[in-house]
């Protein structure tokens, strides 16, 4: 299967491929999360972003905090279940810190209605350019999720999402991940209370 994009259709998407494949740590990462055979997962957020604006900005990979494991299982909703995905993937990929969250229950930590999948949970994230995932197909092809396109990441702009209306939280975010410290040609969109 070539790669592939869910939610949009855009030229960016082979750049996005190629950007991901040429990282040696992503592509571990994405084969030991294939290998848990997961429902509906992507690596997400900062896995995505920061690829492309490290390549953008023309500069080696920048070291992750964490790796942003989401998945959605609405049979098996138990925290505990996060815990041994988490456990199973630092013994298949050690140097990786795994995030891992089922969107089929995070919807509660945010008052929301339940999410239908990941590619809707992932639309409800913050700031655009986070709302983006990559999974590794059985066939090694690459299905990418970006519910708002890839352009809100290659316009290396930073606004808030407008299904997560929270101006407060958006500017709290972007102070607390100081984004221009590692990425001087962000624009950071102010997000109005």
């Amino acid at each position: 299967m070539p790669d592939q994009i869910q939610g949009a259709s855009t030229s960016q998407l082979h750049r996005t491929c190629a950007i991901i494949r040429q990282d040696p740590f992503r592509m571990r990462c994405l084969r030991a999360v294939r290998e848990l055979s997961l429902p509906d997962w992507f690596i997400a957020a900062g896995f995505v972003r920061n690829a492309i604006w490290d390549a953008l900005h023309e500069q080696s990979s920048t070291p992750l905090n964490d790796v942003d494991l989401v998945y959605y299982d609405k049979d098996n909703v138990s925290r505990d279940s996060e815990m041994r995905l988490q456990e199973r993937l630092t013994s298949l990929c050690p140097d990786a810190v795994w995030q891992v969250k089922n969107q089929a229950r995070m919807h509660t930590k945010y008052g929301r209605a339940p999410y239908t999948d990941c590619s809707d949970a992932i639309a409800h994230w913050i700031e655009l350019p986070t709302c983006v995932g990559v999974r590794l197909q059985p066939d090694d092809g690459l299905l990418v999720c970006a519910p708002f396109g890839l352009s809100a990441v290659f316009s290396l702009q930073v606004a808030i999402n407008p299904r997560y209306p929270q101006p407060a939280v958006f500017r709290q975010r972007v102070k607390q991940k100081n984004w221009q410290a590692n990425w001087p040609q962000l624009h950071i969109v102010s997000a109005q209370a």
